[in-house]
């Protein structure tokens, strides 16, 4: 990390996460760390590196190999009054622990008529591009994003990873806090020194436009940024909407987008059927289908079990800046 002001600091995304999990466990008790080896070993990503010499086990807990334990044992504390971030190492390995995000810490509000509450936040790893195949390339958004009382975050920048870390550490309810491994140390940037949140439910226009607008998150926000600013030298103008929160979502920056650009096209690596994109466009087809001068149209994973292990076979699942740049200019051109 280079400090570069005052009041900024370089970092890229790991890096963000790190210190705003040390800055949370610093300024609050009832913060605690749960997860495999995120105690002595400091996480697979070094994230939580020497914090159990400093905040000691009673607040880093190493748990054994058993996702459902560790989410619903964060249950039990969040329910009590702590503040459990808990770690799911890599988000393939979320499934055991459904049960108790889904049918527990989703519905503590709701079952309790708003006597418990739940605040936690469930941390984890996902996305491709990392040559990890099978146990450590999936994206998992679409399977919680149907459950009410369940938030959703995806940051893709690193101010973004330590306000909206922040905004779900202090939130009264769950937060899956979703982190694209491909980003965590490729993308960097200057995030602001000291405590600050950035509200859920808030998209960012990274890069405004009149022809097209693109809606996407995670990784391949950067990638539809990167193609976008490609066609400018074409003469096409396209507007970008970094998501940020998956769930809430931000309609009304997408539907103000397209009723400028009157053209819509979603960008998202998990699979296409039952995706984000489906929902978004139902949303927009419901509510402003008359904007429209095109089809909606999504570029998503194909409808295959996993991601491969060999190259061609994850190059194959992914959507490359020049497959983005060739959909953009095929909407453009409709």
């Amino acid at each position: 990390m280079a400090v570069v002001s005052a009041n900024t600091t370089v970092m890229n995304n790991v890096e963000a996460v790190r210190a705003t999990l040390y800055d949370a466990l610093k300024s609050d008790e009832r913060v605690c760390i749960l997860g495999e080896d995120v105690g002595a070993r400091g996480n697979v990503f070094l994230i939580t590196k020497d914090f159990v010499g400093e905040f000691g086990e009673r607040r880093i807990i190493d748990t054994p190999i058993a996702e459902a334990s560790i989410v619903g044992i964060a249950v039990g504390m969040a329910m009590e009054g702590l503040r459990p971030v808990a770690e799911i190492q890599f988000a393939d390995f979320i499934y055991p622990s459904f049960n108790q995000i889904v049918g527990e810490a989703a519905k503590i509000r709701y079952r309790s008529n708003g006597e418990y509450t739940c605040p936690m936040v469930i941390r984890t790893p996902y996305g491709g591009g990392v040559r990890g195949a099978l146990s450590h390339s999936v994206s998992i958004e679409a399977l919680f994003y149907h459950v009410p009382g369940l938030k959703i975050v995806a940051p893709s920048f690193p101010a973004d990873v330590k306000g909206l870390l922040n905004t779900a550490i202090d939130d009264p309810d769950p937060v899956m806090f979703l982190e694209h491994k491909k980003t965590y140390r490729l993308i960097k940037g200057e995030v602001p020194n000291g405590h600050y949140t950035i509200p859920l439910g808030k998209a960012n226009v990274l890069k405004e436009g009149t022809q097209l607008s693109v809606v996407s998150y995670g990784l391949y926000v950067h990638w539809a940024l990167e193609a976008a600013r490609q066609l400018e030298g074409e003469g096409i103008s396209v507007e970008v909407i970094d998501l940020r929160s998956i769930r809430p979502m931000d309609k009304t920056a997408i539907l103000q987008s397209v009723e400028k650009t009157r053209k819509l096209l979603i960008i998202h690596e998990d699979n296409k059927f039952g995706g984000i994109g489906a929902e978004i466009s139902a949303m927009v087809a419901e509510e402003a289908l008359f904007h429209l001068d095109a089809p909606i149209r999504r570029l998503c994973g194909p409808d295959v079990p996993a991601m491969g292990y060999a190259l061609p076979l994850e190059e194959e699942f992914m959507s490359s800046p020049a497959e983005m740049a060739d959909a953009m200019r095929e909407m453009v051109k409709f």
